[in-house]
């Protein structure tokens, strides 16, 4: 399989490292090459430079602000964002609810919320998890009565990130008991603003505030932000959780990671000679880059596949589980090249005084997390299993 870009792929590559140098402010890139996360304001400000060429929801259809991009050339620009680095879309607007939308909104929903949703003038939180139903999610107990022209929700939302700072929300919620879990669950679009909702921090091991607590309180919302079928929204959870093929890898991220890994290593020196001049060091990159680029080569044969079934799905899963991996490795390898420097206390983002270090046992912190999110790594392990060995 030939896996070289064609020279019309090779011509939207230098396209979109054009667009980024030229639309990406350096104080965002150099914030986030040293570690930091993008802001919102970084994130709302970038997608809607996005969304002016078409690129923030790229594989969107044309009609709706889209490019109609196909998945390689997706990739193309997912990795080029994430080597710049710059902020990406928001995942919640373009990935899960747009397409939703399309495949089961109305007319009148896709008109109203695609539009903003691509220029990011609605940011989305996903209310799915609950207490005692994460990885069972059809065992959710939050409930949505009918009133006439509105529903009445009540119950508990958890770990639903950027509650706190999102306008709307897209969530599951039970209207109806049924024999089978799966049935009788609706999907509902909900104005965070909604008197009754109470959003409450949970703080993570880093110390960011990304996760919340999400309370609905006889939270009135009306029928017609239903998606859907009532008591049908679990075919709507499954289409929004199917597998994203296009960057499911995170290769531009690993890539970029390393690349400063690289620059550290030239800069820092230990008994007056630079770290990059240690053998072990130039082992452990040549490694994290050959683990790279086996995952780019996995990425392009399952991007360049026929739709294959459970092989599709297998190859899914070794792209999460190895990049997830290989995300690790990095963010372990900056940690300790930082040094104690990263174990400081340290003054807030933005002020003075604040160490190069500061953003590096934070993000290392983190990235213990992409092994849970997006599909556990035990998971992925079990579905690797089911097809190697039927």
């Amino acid at each position: 399989m030939n896996l070289a870009l064609t020279p019309a792929q090779a011509a939207f590559r230098d396209e979109v490292r054009a667009f980024i140098d030229a639309r990406l402010p350096d104080e965002i890139r150099s914030r986030m090459r040293a570690g930091h996360p993008a802001r919102k304001e970084d994130i709302v400000l970038f997608q809607r430079a996005l969304n002016e060429r078409g690129w923030a929801a790229p594989h969107w259809p044309k009609r709706y602000g889209g490019a109609e991009l196909g998945q390689v050339e997706r990739m193309i620009l997912i990795d080029e964002l994430y080597r710049a680095p710059a902020p990406l879309p928001s995942v919640f607007n373009v990935i899960m609810l747009g397409p939703l939308l399309m495949r089961f909104g109305t007319p009148a929903q896709c008109d109203h919320f695609l539009p903003k949703l691509a220029n990011l003038d609605l940011w989305f939180c996903q209310g799915f998890s609950e207490p005692g139903a994460g990885s069972d999610l059809a065992s959710l107990r939050t409930a949505a009565r009918r009133d006439g022209d509105h529903y009445v929700v009540n119950g508990q939302k958890i770990w639903t990130s950027t509650a706190h700072v999102a306008d709307w929300a897209f969530c599951l919620v039970r209207t109806e008991q049924a024999a089978r879990k799966q049935d009788g669950i609706s999907f509902l679009l909900v104005d965070m603003r909604t008197p009754g909702i109470t959003v409450r921090p949970i703080i993570s091991i880093d110390g960011s505030h990304i996760l919340n607590e999400v309370f609905f309180d006889e939270v009135r919302v009306p029928v017609g932000n239903l998606v859907g079928e009532e008591g049908r929204g679990w075919e709507c959870a499954k289409f929004l959780l199917g597998n994203e093929r296009t960057g499911i890898a995170n290769v531009g991220l690993c890539r970029e990671r390393l690349g400063y890994a690289r620059e550290l290593a030239r800069s820092l020196t230990q008994a007056g000679r630079p770290l990059i001049e240690d053998t072990g060091l130039q082992s452990e990159l040549a490694l994290l880059d050959a683990e790279i680029r086996a995952l780019e080569v996995t990425n392009w044969r399952l991007l360049m596949a026929p739709e294959t079934g459970l092989a599709g799905q297998a190859f899914a899963s070794v792209l999460k589980l190895k990049g997830t991996e290989v995300q690790q490795d990095v963010a372990a390898l900056l940690a300790r090249l930082a040094g104690p420097a990263a174990l400081e206390r340290r003054p807030a983002e933005g002020e003075a005084g604040m160490h190069w270090a500061a953003p590096l046992m934070p993000r290392y912190l983190h990235s213990r997390a992409a092994s849970i999110y997006g599909g556990t790594s035990e998971i992925q392990k079990d579905i690797l299993a089911k097809a190697i060995l039927g």
